[in-house]
Parts: C-alpha cells; sequence; structure tokens
C-alpha cells in the first residue's frame, strides 16, 4: 500500500526523445511537416507564412490583413464562415508576428473534408469587405482606448520605444490614427506579396492518416497559388534611449506598473540556453529570487516576474510588476539588489537543484502532445534553430553550475543597462 507520508522520490530525465516531424514536399514546392502523436480524431493544420510587421509598410497592415481572413471570402461571407466553423465543431486561429504571419485550424478528424474546404478558401481567395474591416476597426480602435487607461499597456509601450526607438518596427508606436489608415487596398497589398505557395510551410498534428495528407495535398500541395515570393530578411539596428528611467503619468491609479528592461543576447548565442535557466531563477516560477524576496517577505506586490521576449536578432530581458505607488522606489532597490546577490555569492545547490527540476518538467510538459510538439517544431522553423535544440536545452539545464549562474549575472545581468519604466501616479 502507498504511504503518503513519505515523499515521492524526484526523478530527473534522462534524455528527452522529441518525435520529429515526418518531411514531405508537395509538387508545389509547399514543405509538410506531420507530427502523428494523438489517439484523438483531431487534427490541426498550421500554414506558416514569411511576412509579419517587419515586412509592413504601414503600422498594423499585417495584423488586420492575417485578421480579415475570416471576414468573407469568394464563396462564403463572414456569417456563413462562423456558422460552419461552429457547426462542424473547429476552431480558428489567426496571428501575426514580427517575421510570420500564422493560419491555424482545429478540426474533428470526420469533419476535416469540410473545414479543409473553408480553410482553403480563406487562404487562396479572400476579398477584404469594407463594411466588415470597418466594424472590426472601430472595434479595435475602442479596445485601444480601453488600453490607453491601464498602466501595464502604458509601461510596456514606455519600454519598447525606449529600448529599440521610435523608427524601429518594435519601438513603433501604435497611434488611433494608424487605424484609421487600415483600408481594403492596403491588406490587399500585403497579401498579394506574402500569401503564396511559395511563401508558405504546412504543418499537420494530431491523429494524421493517408487520408488526412491526400486530402491537404489536394487543396494546397499541387497547383501553385499566389503570385509573391518569400520575403527577405530585414534588420534594424535599435535606438535606445539614454535615459535610466523614464515615467508615463496615469493621474488617479492607486497602483504603478513598473517594467525593467535591457536588451540581452539572441536566441541563436551560445549563452542563451544557460542564461534561460538564470533568468528563472531571478524571477521565471513561483519560488524564484524576486517572488521570494520582493512578494514573500517585503509584501510589495502581489506578483512580479523575470522573463525574456525575442526579436528578430534581438532579445529582452524584462522584469515587470505592479505595486503601490508608494513602494516603486523600494521595489526597484530590491531587484538591484537581487541582482547584486546573484553576481556576488554563488546560488546554493539546494536552489538550483528546485529550478532545474521545474525547468526540465517545464521542457518536458511542452513535448508531451502533438499540438505542443507542433508549437515546438515551428518555433525552431521561426527563429532559424537546429533540430537538436530540446536535446541541448535539456542538456545546458542538466549541466549548468553555481560557478556558471554567477558568472553568467556578472556578464549579462548589468545593472547600468536596465531601463527603469514607470507608468502610473506621480
Amino acid at each position: 500500500m502507498l504511504n503518503r507520508n513519505i515523499q515521492p522520490a524526484i526523478c530527473e530525465p534522462s534524455h528527452l526523445d522529441v518525435q520529429r516531424p515526418e518531411r514531405h514536399v508537395f509538387p508545389n514546392g509547399i514543405v509538410l511537416n506531420v507530427l502523428d502523436a494523438c489517439d484523438s480524431e483531431v487534427t490541426r493544420v498550421d500554414l506558416v507564412m514569411g511576412g509579419g510587421r517587419w515586412h509592413q509598410t504601414q503600422p498594423l497592415q499585417a495584423l488586420f490583413t492575417n485578421r480579415m481572413l475570416r471576414e468573407g471570402t469568394r464563396q462564403y461571407t463572414a456569417a456563413c464562415i462562423a456558422e460552419k466553423l461552429d457547426y462542424y465543431g473547429a476552431w480558428l486561429d489567426l496571428s501575426s508576428a514580427p517575421e510570420y504571419t500564422y493560419v491555424t485550424l482545429y478540426s474533428l478528424n470526420k469533419y476535416l473534408p469540410q473545414t479543409l474546404d473553408i480553410l482553403e478558401s480563406l487562404v487562396k481567395e479572400p476579398v477584404f469587405p469594407e463594411k466588415e474591416l470597418k466594424v472590426i476597426v472601430d472595434t479595435n480602435v475602442e479596445q485601444f482606448k480601453v488600453n490607453l487607461s491601464k498602466v501595464d499597456f502604458l509601461a510596456h509601450r514606455a519600454l519598447v520605444k525606449t529600448l529599440f526607438g521610435g523608427h524601429h518596427p518594435a519601438g513603433r508606436l501604435v497611434c488611433e490614427d494608424d487605424y484609421q489608415r487600415i483600408v481594403p487596398d492596403v491588406l490587399r497589398q500585403f497579401y498579394d506579396r506574402y500569401y503564396n505557395s511559395g511563401n508558405c510551410t504546412l504543418y499537420l498534428s494530431g491523429k494524421i492518416t493517408g487520408d488526412c495528407v491526400r486530402r491537404v495535398e489536394a487543396l494546397f500541395g499541387n497547383e501553385p497559388f499566389g503570385q509573391g515570393t518569400r520575403p527577405e530578411k530585414k534588420t534594424f539596428r535599435p535606438e535606445t534611449d539614454a535615459r535610466k528611467q523614464v515615467f508615463v503619468e496615469r493621474a488617479g491609479v492607486l497602483q504603478s506598473a513598473v517594467r525593467l528592461g535591457m536588451l540581452t543576447l539572441d536566441r541563436c548565442h551560445p549563452d542563451y540556453l544557460k542564461f534561460r535557466v538564470l533568468v528563472t531563477l531571478l524571477g521565471g516560477y513561483f519560488g524564484s529570487r524576486l517572488m521570494s524576496n520582493i512578494r514573500e517577505q517585503k509584501g510589495y506586490t502581489y506578483g512580479i516576474s523575470a522573463g525574456y521576449a525575442s526579436y528578430p536578432d534581438q532579445g529582452v530581458l524584462t522584469i515587470s510588476t505592479e505595486t503601490a505607488n508608494q513602494y516603486v522606489a523600494p521595489l526597484i532597490a530590491e531587484v538591484y539588489r537581487e541582482i547584486t546577490r546573484l553576481q556576488d555569492e554563488q546560488v546554493s545547490s539546494e536552489e538550483l537543484s528546485m529550478v532545474k527540476n521545474y525547468m526540465l518538467g517545464d521542457l518536458c510538459r511542452s513535448c508531451e502532445s502533438a499540438f505542443s510538439l507542433a508549437d515546438g517544431w515551428i518555433f525552431l522553423q521561426v527563429y532559424g534553430l537546429k533540430d537538436t535544440y530540446f536535446a541541448d536545452a535539456m542538456q545546458a539545464i542538466k549541466d549548468i553550475t553555481p560557478g556558471e549562474i554567477q558568472d553568467l549575472a556578472c556578464k549579462y545581468l548589468r545593472k547600468e543597462d536596465l531601463k527603469e519604466v514607470v507608468a502610473g501616479a506621480k
């Protein structure tokens, strides 16, 4: 009988056996990646297109081009698309990023022929109807106005502009007038250039049968579609603000949003995988240094985190929280104190072991389902990482030592480079 008074042993995974996609090249040149790793009769179809915010000719062009795919095609109206997807129990997700846009369909296998027919129409023949576009733009403008009243939104905008500068696509802040310049012709220009078979990669994940592959090939893999080509790689140089502190006033609020951030190494840097361990130790999980000190001991905030955001050719380290206005200065002082501790003192083996166990478990969870596997392999494609990334990440977590943590903290947690952004009341 199980003795519940005895804690189960912690078993460190010896290796990470990540299923690799089975790759096919269709007659029109599209590469299909198949991940058959599911018992349920569900399939996910991902179309990954090159071309995102880095390639648009005006703000919001990539976002609204992608968003408007579901608002009407030559065959289907927006209402018909919504009704059919709901009837077949399907889910459509549309999103865009700096260098890519994504069209994702979740479908029950028994209705895959019907849902693929809708997906084909969305991708190949959208019409960008003016009436529906105006409704969506007006809705987004109202949401934008609401967001401008939130201190966390204001702090994030101020931080990226401080780090990248207003001419960089990451630091160029959207304003209300940008929404009004979104018209159907602007979206068609972006669509015509980037939505084509020569600029597309396909992923099939779930319970994938030969019939699934054949149906996808029949609709997307035989004849070329679209006239554009793959976008060229664009590189932008950040123009970081020289100011150490930036304040954004939001009168009358009881809490201020605090963002500390700095430009740092990108995902392809040889130190990146071990740098992730340092960031997690500092503020990447509930038992982190920042949470233990600033939340548990000082009570300055309900939650505080340190994280890494990836941009093309650049990474950003961000420390984020909200706190009562009177605690802003002491909270920031405690953040610097924890960074100094990491630089001056080696972390204990017990604390490092806890961080390693957390990160190893999180890494294993990221590869436990067909859909998370698809996310992982898309991630590798987007950031140009090697197929050995998952094994390399596990090995880096297992191998890192307290001495390496201290060296990385001295090398990359430079307090003089951290920008302090506060949005709130004076």
